[in-house]
């Protein structure tokens, strides 16, 4: 028997995750605020403004009203970014069960509370959340290449219902009890993937990525132990997997943003280019706005050199130079200790 699932979003992501769903056998309803992509999706099987070139699956629908959408609903997918999910949530309250699944997708910290997705989400209500995360770009899963990504969550049988849901032949599915170690790896993964393409846009070469792909993984453990999640989740799809990809592709809006700063294009100027959300950037300025408010002495130069470019006006090449000559470290400082050394 079919689930009745609503997703909340048809930007690329939303659109390839349900297309999937439909695929998979199951009823989805796709909630778009744009009636021109409605009637799209209705009428021609395609979503013209970002899959031009796909027919979607005929059990998948189009509607823009969300309350409508929401009825009945036995899980709910939201994939709108990070910013405009409280705007969501609140016109969700009342038309949604409070046991339903709610499927998070964003990658992103809240700019004004420092809080995750999960965490607004729950705050709003609703305490069956799934993290959904991966090095999953859209385009590759509308072209149905093989994929992986992590289902995460708090109740092992609400991760498993995410996985069985969405698990296909090009559609892998893990589960992980993490829940807020593969959000953190996830939204701070967009920073670094910013500065990879900041080096890209340099004519930086490949010792560089590889070096930034490296160090960035050490402050994203950082990070994610700060906060009491596992820096082993990191160590997976939700962390590394992610971060590969997105410092290394083109379907990488945050790094492909990066390239245009590194090009010596302001931040509008390279918004334009992208036009799509660059969730890194609002990541960058929330983990440096927490940092500063409350006085958390955390290593995180990347982060920070990242902020100063894109708010501070600072030069590109000042940022690289004085993350090569901070002061002299071991690689691995928590684990090192001087018993190791032949001294």
């Amino acid at each position: 028997m079919s689930s009745k699932i609503t997703v909340i979003g048809a930007g690329s992501w939303g659109t390839a995750l349900a297309n999937l769903l439909a695929e998979n056998g199951e009823e989805v309803q796709i909630y778009a605020r744009d009636q021109k992509v409605v009637n799209s999706i209705n009428l021609e099987q395609k979503n013209s403004k970002y899959f031009p070139e796909y027919r979607l699956n005929s059990k998948l629908t189009a509607i823009n009203d969300l309350n409508q959408s929401l009825r009945d609903s036995d899980l709910i997918v939201i994939s709108v970014p990070t910013q405009a999910l409280t705007g969501v949530l609140s016109q969700m309250d009342g038309f949604v069960d409070s046991d339903t699944i709610i499927v998070s997708t964003a990658k992103g910290i809240d700019e004004n509370t420092f809080k995750t997705n999960s965490q607004m989400i729950k705050e709003a209500g609703f305490e069956n959340v799934v993290v959904l995360s991966g090095p999953t770009h859209a385009e590759e899963v509308m072209e149905k290449l093989p994929t992986a990504i992590v289902s995460a969550a708090d109740n092992k049988e609400s991760a498993e219902k995410v996985q069985d849901l969405f698990m296909s032949k090009y559609f892998r599915v893990y589960t992980n009890p993490d829940i807020k170690g593969v959000e953190l790896g996830g939204a701070l993964k967009n920073v670094i993937a910013v500065a990879s393409g900041i080096c890209d846009g340099l004519d930086f070469g490949d010792n560089t990525r590889a070096a930034l792909i490296t160090r960035g993984l050490n402050e994203m453990s950082r990070f994610v132990d700060f906060h009491g999640a596992s820096d082993l989740t990191l160590s997976g799809l939700s962390g590394m997997g992610d971060l590969v990809v997105t410092c290394t592709s083109m379907h990488s809006r945050n790094r492909r943003f990066g390239i245009e700063i590194g090009r010596g294009k302001s931040m509008s100027e390279a918004k334009q280019v992208v036009n799509q959300v660059v969730e890194g950037v609002k990541t960058a300025r929330a983990i440096y706005k927490w940092l500063d408010l409350e006085d958390i002495d955390l290593e995180m130069p990347i982060t920070r050199q990242v902020y100063q470019v894109l708010f501070d006006k600072k030069d590109p090449y000042q940022a690289v130079e004085e993350l090569m000559l901070r002061s002299k470290k071991h690689e691995m400082e928590s684990i090192v200790d001087n018993s190791l050394w032949n001294i």
